[in-house]
Order: C-alpha cells, then structure tokens, then sequence
C-alpha cells in the first residue's frame, strides 16, 4: 500500500468513526428516563441488612436491646428483629424510612456496638458525619507470639486501663481491645493520633515516653480550642 492508498484509507476510517458517534450522540439524547422517587423504590424492595452477632456481646445486646430498638426505630424510621436462628440483628428499610442512607447509617451503628463500644459511643456514629471505626491487629505492626503478645497487650491497656483511657482521653477517641484486634472509633485525626500512640506500645516504647508524647497532643488541642 503506497502513501496515497494509505492516506485516502484513514480519511475513510475516520468519516466513518465521526458517523458513528454522530449517530450515538442522537440516540443518546433522544432516550428520555422517568424521575424515580428515592423513598418509593426503598420501600418497594425492602432491603434487608443482616449484623452477626459474637458470642460475647448476646448479653450486652439483651441489656441495651431497648435504647437500640428507641434508635433504629424511632429515630432511624427502620424496622429491627433479633434472628436467633442465624444469631444476627436483621434490620429492614420500611415505608416510614425517609433517608436512603438510615439502612447503612444503621448497620454502622449495630456493628460499632458488635464490636465493644458503649451503646452511647455507638449512636455518636449516627448524629456526627465525622466519626468512623479504624481496626487493626497486633501482628499488623508487630509479629508476636505467646508470653510476648500478653505483655504487649498488657502495655497497651496499662495497670487497670490506665493507658488506654489516657490515650482515649489525650485523642478523644474510643478503643476496644478484643484479644489481638484494636478497634479505634473517632474522627480521622484523632483516630491517627491514637494508632500512633499505640502503635509505639506495641514496638515497644516504654510507656512513660508515650504519655509524654500524648500530654503535648492535649495541650495542641487545647490551644486549638
């Protein structure tokens, strides 16, 4: 194929190509969608979200079962059950349900409490934007087994949880030990601020060193306020 051919072929490819995304572009506009209501589609389907429940938090569950029912149904607009069967809080979006959010923002809240947190730490997730739930294990920063992994839990946690609720109080955050996995609830500063401070417990830096450190995170905020 010379120059010429080659050149009048690609001319060819091209009025070709512009043909077709002329012709796309017509259908395109021409395809009209009906306006869906948000509320109407929630309520036709009626999703479900299920949150397992650990062996060791059935009996705070059954303690706090009322203010939990107060808040997904009266607050949340959402329909709530305990599934003994599957052992999961089952919760529903109903005809009520105004938020298209309130199902996630409710599975959100059940799962913080899942995992440890006070029934009042939990709500805060649904009235604030800026809170999450950051987890991590022990062996993520450090691989340690046996009398080893026991002390290092033991540092992070101090003489009667003196440590944890210092870096809770330093980082206004909450912290859940559960055996090797660390649950961090706060907003994102505040939760590095916490990951930090126990990550150092973890590599081993003595734990005076670290209240140290966080006295001077305090008085940041407090200047900040």
């Amino acid at each position: 194929m010379d120059i010429d051919q080659e050149k009048e072929f690609n001319e060819e490819n091209n009025q070709i190509i512009e043909e077709d995304i002329n012709q796309i572009q017509n259908e395109v506009q021409d395809i009209q969608f009906q306006q869906v209501n948000d509320n109407q589609e929630i309520n036709k389907k009626g999703e479900i979200r299920r949150v397992p429940v650990p062996p060791h938090r059935v009996t705070p569950l059954k303690n706090n079962w009322d203010k939990i029912l107060t808040t997904i149904v009266e607050n949340m607009k959402l329909q709530i059950r305990m599934n003994t069967k599957k052992k999961c809080v089952e919760i529903k979006t109903s005809q009520f349900t105004e938020d298209k959010t309130s199902l996630q923002r409710g599975v959100d809240f059940l799962k913080a409490f899942m995992m440890g947190f006070d029934i009042d730490d939990s709500v805060a997730l649904l009235r604030l934007d800026d809170l999450y739930v950051e987890s991590f294990e022990v062996k993520d920063v450090k691989t340690l087994h046996g009398d080893h992994l026991s002390r290092c839990i033991g540092r992070i946690s101090g003489e009667k949880g003196k440590t944890k609720f210092a870096t809770e109080n330093a980082t206004r955050t909450r912290i859940v030990l559960a055996d090797q996995r660390i649950h961090i609830l706060g907003s994102y500063s505040n939760i590095k601020a916490a990951r930090d401070a126990i990550c150092a417990l973890i590599l081993g830096s003595p734990p005076g060193k670290v209240y140290s450190q966080l006295k001077s995170l305090c008085r940041k905020y407090v200047e900040k306020s």
